[in-house]
């Protein structure tokens, strides 16, 4: 673990309000965890202390075996940080801002520039690189930001939202460069709200909401935690939503609370086991006479698990409380 990354019962006050309640997961060298949560949930707070922006108020962080409270600048010396909004000069062109990242970095000027262009052409700015960084769009400027977090090629990565404003080819991009950086033996702590990239890029996940990690696993570890097969029911009348949910609760004897429910968009999502459970469905709500738009069964997904978890969707503000789950392990609750 003298590689990776230890949090310990980190807690961190604003006032009177908790940001922070004493969050605990750890980061394999060369692995990539995600911090996975909904907006306010407290993933940025906990990269800001990982990184020196911010002391604890209670508990102990350690990177790359450096305590983060004791060795801010050995800390500092180690890791690499994209946060949420570009952090670059909008005099310089988008090759002078890499540059200069590498020079302050103590890059030979030589190695700094062929990285530079190494950088450029991952993130697609070639056609802009020598263009004054005002003249960039805001996903262009993002991209620029992330070039320039990988400049210097640290041990240990801190990407907080990354995506965050790119369009879709730009976040294939980077996932491409993440995959790259794993393969290279980089440990990464990615924190998203985007539940397909948790799944795309992490070898484990902690779920953060109301300043603490709930659960954590692999992805299909999180994802088998919350049952089989689910039944996915679409309404051809959405104001038969209600009616539609008593009636796969009782054909599958699954209290009404544990069902998830949508009036507005006329869905209900039911755990089953096995197939069978799709004509057991279809029958039931013949019977009772609710028309049916779509109906059919899947695996769970990460929305399906963070919704368990906290009971609202990962691109949700959650409410300022303490979250109703208990925070689980999946290898072994």
């Amino acid at each position: 673990m003298s590689g990776g990354v230890v949090a310990e019962g980190l807690v961190k006050r604003f006032g009177s309000f908790t940001a922070l309640a004493g969050v605990d997961f750890s980061v394999e060298e060369g692995t990539v965890v995600g911090l996975l949560g909904p907006n306010g949930a407290g993933k940025t707070t906990t990269i800001r202390i990982l990184t020196t922006l911010l002391r604890p108020d209670g508990g102990r962080a350690a990177v790359a075996g450096y305590d983060v409270a004791r060795s801010p600048q050995l800390v500092r010396a180690v890791i690499g940080l994209t946060g949420q909004y570009a952090a670059v000069d909008d005099d310089l062109s988008g090759r002078e801002n890499l540059v200069l990242v590498g020079r302050l970095s103590r890059m030979a000027k030589r190695a700094a520039s062929e990285r530079a262009a190494v950088l450029l052409s991952a993130f697609s700015l070639v056609e802009a690189s020598d263009r004054l960084l005002r003249t960039y769009s805001g996903g262009m400027r993002r991209r620029l930001d992330l070039a320039a977090s990988l400049m210097v090629a640290p041990p240990v990565l801190f990407l907080d939202e990354p995506t965050t404003g790119l369009d879709p080819r730009s976040r294939l991009q980077l996932w491409d460069v993440i995959h790259g950086l794993r393969a290279q033996g980089t440990t990464i702590v990615l924190t998203t709200q985007y539940l397909e990239e948790a799944d795309q890029l992490t070898d484990r996940i902690s779920v953060i909401d109301g300043g603490l990690v709930i659960a954590e696993g692999t992805a299909d570890e999180l994802k088998a935690a919350v049952g089989g097969d689910v039944l996915d029911l679409k309404l051809a009348d959405r104001a038969r939503t209600a009616d539609a949910a008593a009636t796969l609760a009782k054909a599958f004897g699954v209290p009404e609370d544990e069902l998830t429910v949508d009036a507005e968009l006329g869905s209900v999502l039911v755990p089953v086991s096995g197939a069978a459970a799709l004509i057991e469905a279809v029958r039931a709500l013949d019977a009772a006479h609710v028309p049916v738009a779509d109906i059919g069964l899947r695996r769970p997904s990460l929305d399906d698990v963070f919704l368990s978890l906290t009971g609202h969707v990962a691109d949700e503000r959650p409410e300022m409380a303490a979250p109703s789950a208990r925070r689980r392990s999946m290898m072994g609750a």
